[in-house]
């Protein structure tokens, strides 16, 4: 598929779920631009569009938890991304493996 055939919204991003390509934990939640997804492409590790900085992010840039991509898919709408990685390390920043690891009771 074309990066031209994906629905980016008005802000020119589009949400991605990134999942465990072994166990299928959802370990995170991020969003693309069409520059960052092209650099995902390119180098094969996961890079995002920081919405607080307002810069590209290569995930494990500075801490070393890298995103190896093994997959990706779209869905029906072509609205949202599922990037299934080899994860290494947390996911979160927080030292967690997943940003996922609150519980509403």
């Amino acid at each position: 598929m074309s990066v031209d055939k994906l629905a980016f919204d008005r802000h020119e991003l589009i949400p991605a779920i990134v999942q465990d390509y072994l166990s299928g934990e959802v370990l995170m939640l991020a969003y693309m631009n069409r520059e960052s997804f092209q650099v995902t492409l390119d180098t094969g590790r996961t890079c995002f569009w920081s919405r607080s900085r307002q810069e590209l992010w290569q995930k494990g840039e500075t801490s070393g938890n890298i995103q190896e991509v093994k997959e990706i898919f779209y869905d029906c709408d072509a609205d949202t991304l599922l990037l299934k990685v080899k994860q290494t390390g947390p996911a979160c920043h927080t030292g967690e493996r997943s940003c996922f690891y609150r519980k509403i009771d």
